[in-house]
């Protein structure tokens, strides 16, 4: 069917809400990292959803936090800058019925650039039908959104109202990306995401946030089996040893799950080389953030 409307929807919210889930339910694939630990988006991710007439382009952003670190400083920036310039904003929160700083302050955001909003109620499987109501009045209270909306992205369960809400915010225009493109980050990018993505699952406290992973080798055989070389980085030499492991055994669990899951979005058999290394403090060099993909401009 012929697009005959696109634009542009920002998912915002504290971390560990569900806006990466969320991503992955609307595109029906996962292009995007999730893990039950803060902070898993770094950068901001599109999404391309074609439905019908209308192409939906939505900016999975990370969590607003309070920064600690200057790679902290450019995941604030990505999302303040993500709800600017967009058709619509989804702010997503869990069923709580208290609105917290970081929700606050996008919601005075969202009222000062006066952009189309919707609350979207995220989790509602965890909790009793009747306790939503207490969270929608909250936050009805707080902001005159133009729909709230309680859904649970992880058992997929409202996904498809949203949509359909949404086709009304969606201005008339061309089709934005072609109709096999489901997310505008590279192949080598995803891959680098999705070892982070284990890194994440298999380690405690503080060692995967310190963590960053290079992909030095992408290549494509004749048999169109792919050769993948990573490098993941780390802030201590402490660290490297426990990513490694008693006689590799970390990292090979690691590498495994991460092969599984990219031969899964690659279609095709992958070979996966993973090297550990030290950069100390790498979270506080701009030179290295923007290295590592994370575009930083000051």
């Amino acid at each position: 069917m012929e697009i005959k409307k696109s634009g542009m929807i920002s998912l915002v919210g504290r971390p560990n809400v569900g806006k990466s889930t969320l991503t992955n339910a609307l595109v029906g694939e996962k292009i995007a990292i999730v893990s039950n630990k803060p902070q898993t988006t770094r950068n901001r991710i599109s999404a391309v959803v074609n439905r019908g007439e209308c192409q939906y382009v939505f900016l999975d952003t990370p969590g607003l936090h309070k920064a600690r670190t200057r790679l902290g400083d450019y995941m604030v920036k990505v999302v303040k800058e993500s709800v600017a310039d967009v058709d619509a904003i989804l702010l997503l929160v869990e069923p709580i019925p208290h609105i917290g700083g970081p929700e606050a302050e996008l919601i005075a955001r969202i009222k000062q650039l006066g952009v189309p909003s919707i609350l979207v109620i995220n989790k509602m499987d965890t909790v009793e039908k009747e306790a939503l109501l207490a969270v929608m009045q909250t936050y009805g209270q707080a902001h005159d959104f133009n729909a709230i909306l309680p859904i649970s992205a992880k058992q997929n369960e409202g996904v498809n109202e949203l949509l359909d809400l949404l086709a009304e915010f969606l201005p008339e225009g061309p089709q934005l990306f072609p109709d096999d493109m489901v997310t505008d980050q590279p192949e080598r990018q995803v891959c680098a995401e999705i070892i982070r993505e284990k890194l994440l699952l298999c380690l405690d406290k503080e060692i995967p946030h310190g963590t960053a992973v290079e992909i030095t080798r992408f290549s494509e055989r004749d048999n169109e089996i792919i050769d993948l070389d990573a490098t993941i980085y780390c802030e201590k030499a402490s660290h490297k040893g426990i990513i490694i492991g008693k006689g590799g055994a970390m990292l090979k669990k690691i590498s495994t799950l991460a092969r599984t899951d990219i031969e899964a979005f690659m279609g095709t058999k992958v070979f996966l080389q993973t090297w550990v290394k030290v950069k100390e403090g790498w979270r506080d060099n701009l030179n290295l953030i923007h290295n590592f993909g994370y575009r930083c401009d000051n």
